[in-house]
């Protein structure tokens, strides 16, 4: 439903409030050339149409409780990046690896979960993509990767080191529900050959920020702003480019409790 130049100029808009957020030291100027904007001046027009808000008063609210609405849909999104519920960070040394920190995190809700930064190799994955909403939404996820594993499963692309993961493009605090993007992955090796809905990627290695949990489905919302609204502001780390992900290491059918245990992915890159 976007031209090309519409879909560009959001993701670079959506792009820019993100590092707006998460860059404070950064001119908006800078952001603004580093987004594929020509100056500061196009750039907040661009902002301000699109989000009803200027870029300066959006970095000024810290990107918390602040009422952002997309113009193109009325839509209103709420972003509270304190409301993490976490109740304590303590950091400790990472035993036997090198020049690595792992943080204890202990939340509100009784979820406490770890965090520790490493560095991972490129995975090649096939994927089936979805644009809209997914929020809560376990069967959606069922159907997804259903019909992902029954076209790996007729090609022999099926074993024991086979990842299950899923990867998000978009900020659902500054993205619409309607174009979210979701891609639902399974490892294989590189140059596989796809076809039909099943398209094929590179989840982009390098340095992320990996916490483990072990939740309920309606825990993961908790789980993110556990990551990214009380752990990411005390690691001395910002959120890179790449897109995030959840790798899955368990069916909960097989959990007494029904709990999804989960890996959760962020990019990161040196304050």
């Amino acid at each position: 439903g976007e031209t090309c130049h519409q879909f560009t100029k959001r993701i670079r808009l959506e792009k820019a409030a993100a590092r707006l957020k998460n860059e404070p030291a950064k001119s908006i100027t800078e952001i603004a050339f580093e987004c594929g904007f020509s100056g500061s001046d196009a750039f907040s027009r661009a902002f301000s149409q699109h989000f009803g808000i200027t870029p300066s008063a959006w970095r000024e609210s810290d990107g918390t409780s602040m009422e952002i609405r997309n113009m193109s849909d009325s839509k209103i999104c709420q972003t509270n990046g304190n409301g993490c519920q976490a109740i304590s960070v303590d950091i400790d040394y990472c035993s036997g690896v090198s020049n690595n920190f792992l943080w204890s995190i202990k939340m509100k809700n009784g979820t406490d979960f770890k965090v520790e930064v490493k560095q991972i190799p490129d995975m090649p994955v096939v994927y089936i993509r979805n644009i809209g909403p997914y929020k809560g939404d376990e069967a959606l996820f069922g159907r997804l990767f259903g019909r992902l594993f029954q076209w790996a499963g007729a090609r022999g692309l099926i074993s024991e080191e086979t990842k299950c993961i899923s990867v998000y493009h978009d900020d659902p605090s500054v993205t619409e529900d309607s174009k979210l993007r979701l891609d639902v992955c399974l490892t294989v090796p590189p140059g596989t050959a796809v076809d039909g809905e099943v398209g094929k990627a590179v989840i982009s290695g390098g340095s992320y920020a990996v916490s483990h949990f072990e939740i309920l489905p309606h825990q993961y919302e908790d789980a993110w702003a556990g990551i990214c609204g009380s752990w990411l502001p005390a690691s001395g780390y910002l959120p890179d480019d790449r897109p995030c992900f959840e790798v899955y290491l368990n069916s909960p059918k097989d959990h007494p409790e029904g709990k999804h245990i989960v890996d959760i992915y962020l990019p990161v890159k040196p304050l």
